[in-house]
């Protein structure tokens, strides 16, 4: 019996050090600034600490959610409802210019369509610049590397409202593009070998 009492004992405590951890690993932040997949300025949320501590911290897009910061939510969130508002209505045109635009790269290809190298977020950013002459970064391109032929769409992040998709033909190189579009859209030929290089998903 003796020895069933310790085993019990043993258990609560081993569970009580769980949750201790588990709870260690996480931490509350307010929001300072939209961040993209996870809130709006104002919001407070629950985080990893490494996420916390190495990136939302030292780059002021948030602050430990302690008693006294909470008491400024009303007015982070006034002055972020401000700064959007003004972001949105500067970048809506470019946001719309986006949202009509039509990509084509040309690669080399395998017989499966699987591309030798990938189309990656640097050439489908350094193409929507020398296009409509913007200076879109690399990290605000939502897509996987693009490894095959044929249609793709990117999400680009201007604001956390204003998320316009750009349409991806790659096509084999040497080949006839297909160019039978609405009206509205604009197809942009980039004539440029596939690279190796991968780019890494934006974590916000």
């Amino acid at each position: 019996m003796k020895g069933l009492i310790e085993f019990v004992r043993f258990e609560r405590c081993t569970l009580r050090l769980k949750e201790f951890f588990e709870r260690a690993r996480k931490m509350k932040v307010l929001l300072l600034k939209d961040v993209y997949n996870l809130g709006r300025a104002g919001d407070v949320k629950k985080v990893a600490s490494g996420y916390g501590r190495n990136y939302l911290l030292p780059q002021k897009f948030a602050v430990l959610a302690t008693p006294g910061s909470l008491k400024q939510v009303d007015q982070i969130r006034k002055r972020a409802e401000e700064r959007r508002a003004v972001l949105n209505n500067e970048l809506s045109g470019v946001a719309e210019l986006l949202s009509k635009l039509k990509l084509s790269f040309s690669s080399k290809a395998g017989e499966t369509g699987k591309l030798y190298g990938s189309i990656t977020h640097q050439m489908i950013a350094d193409a929507i610049n020398s296009k409509l002459g913007t200076t879109i970064d690399r990290r605000q391109i939502e897509i996987q590397p693009i490894r095959t032929l044929g249609d793709h769409s990117a999400r680009i992040r201007l604001t956390i409202d204003l998320v316009p998709e750009v349409k991806i033909l790659v096509h084999r190189e040497g080949e006839a593009v297909q160019t039978e579009l609405p009206a509205e859209e604009e197809v942009i030929e980039e004539p440029v070998e596939a690279t190796e290089t991968t780019e890494e998903p934006t974590e916000e």
